[in-house]
């Protein structure tokens, strides 16, 4: 199964681009938008999904490569 990649809120207030089930991040980044780019990057590459997080914690959307269309927004 491949594991999908999540944008995820930082304590310090970043954001993360983090594979499924790993314990530290691939990636950090200022701001959401190009933690997105950079995680749609690597999900197309493994043609996996991509979940994106608000600053809550909560999914905002996800996005999968597999079947190559977005699925939700919130």
């Amino acid at each position: 199964m491949k594991r999908s990649q999540h944008v995820v809120p930082t304590i310090s207030g970043g954001w993360a681009v983090r594979k499924a089930g790993a314990a530290r991040a691939s990636k950090l980044f200022e701001n959401q938008q190009e933690a997105v780019t950079y995680a749609e990057h690597l999900a197309e590459q493994a043609r996996s999904a991509m979940y994106i997080h608000r600053s809550d914690g909560t999914v905002q959307g996800r996005r999968d490569f597999g079947a190559g269309q977005f699925l939700s927004k919130a």
